[in-house]
């Protein structure tokens, strides 16, 4: 989530030293500066966990050519998002549009004019930065202010990449309030949104590490990924979630579980040398959470 101090990031990609300088000059006041002074060490930069807001390319470097390194980012789901506005000592018209088609958003002429730089570096950011805003509020469940189902399926995906490639584990938990529709049958539909907003925080506060996520999977049903985590450590985090939800003491007369609102979970995990698909982990876990259920409910089942 973005704060309100946040500071854009805006990173400078040139092999000469002065148009680095004079771009720096002017922009340092409202950002954060990168520098970059070949295509490749762009690519590391833009590719980073701390991605630029917005990158300034020049077309013409050695080794790999601003265009080079414009399709590059353009063609990867990780960096296509980001802005790109190509200053460069180009003047013909074919050049600029080929830019564009490329995908840059903006093309700069030199010798450029300091305020128009400035003006539409903070046009261009300003677009930026609220189109991060919405894709930020696209994946928050209105309802329980924690993220929702699209967001769970791109981190799912993101995270299942990551732990191929560096061989980790990952631990997914499927939950599922119980006798929730008794609850909200009973004690009113109002009464029921607060109940899931209640133990989606829940939920949310419980979850010690920041790489831990907790999402709505739909009605009263959660998620949870852990990544870098054992068996032991996953069954220790679930069984903490399933106490802390008791501990809420919501009243519910309607269930036989407990005299108040309890979950049920299911844990399935891939361990580094396992071979486990996505597809698989997930329903794992949701068969697990279905043996929960059958065998009591307010517990977590976990595969063997």
């Amino acid at each position: 989530m973005r704060e309100e101090e946040y500071i854009p990031t805006v990173l400078i990609v040139d092999d000469m030293a002065a148009n680095i300088a004079i771009l720096s000059d002017l922009l340092q006041s409202s950002y954060k500066i990168k520098i970059a002074k070949s295509g490749q060490r762009a690519l590391e930069i833009a590719k980073s966990k701390e991605k630029p807001d917005l990158i300034l390319l020049d077309i013409e470097m050695p080794q790999m050519s601003g265009y080079d390194v414009c399709k590059i980012l353009k063609s990867s789901s990780e960096t296509r998002n980001i802005p790109i506005i190509f200053v460069t000592a180009k003047n013909d018209t074919t050049d600029e549009e080929y830019g564009l088609n490329l995908g840059a958003i903006d093309y700069i002429k030199k010798p450029f004019h300091p305020a128009i730089i400035k003006i539409r570096v903070k046009n261009h950011m300003d677009l930026k930065l609220k189109s991060d805003k919405l894709e930020e509020l696209s994946m928050i469940d209105s309802l329980t202010n924690i993220p929702n189902r699209r967001f769970f399926n791109e981190t799912f995906e993101k995270k299942y990449r990551e732990i191929l490639r560096d061989k980790r584990s990952l631990a997914l938990i499927m939950i599922d309030v119980d006798f929730f529709k008794l609850y909200n049958d009973n004690y009113g539909h109002w009464q029921g949104d607060e109940c899931l907003r209640k133990v989606a925080q829940t939920l949310r506060k419980n979850l010690k590490r920041p790489t831990d996520t907790v999402s709505r999977y739909g009605g009263e049903e959660f998620v949870v990924l852990l990544k870098d985590i054992d068996r032991d450590g996953a069954k220790k985090v679930v069984q903490s979630l399933i106490d802390a939800v008791a501990n809420l003491k919501i009243e519910h007369k309607y269930s036989t579980a407990a005299e108040f609102v309890t979950i049920s979970a299911g844990l399935s995990i891939k361990e580094s040398d396992e071979d486990i698909s996505k597809e698989d982990l997930l329903k794992i876990a949701d068969n697990e959470l279905y043996r929960a259920k059958e065998s009591g409910r307010n517990k977590f089942c976990a595969e063997l």
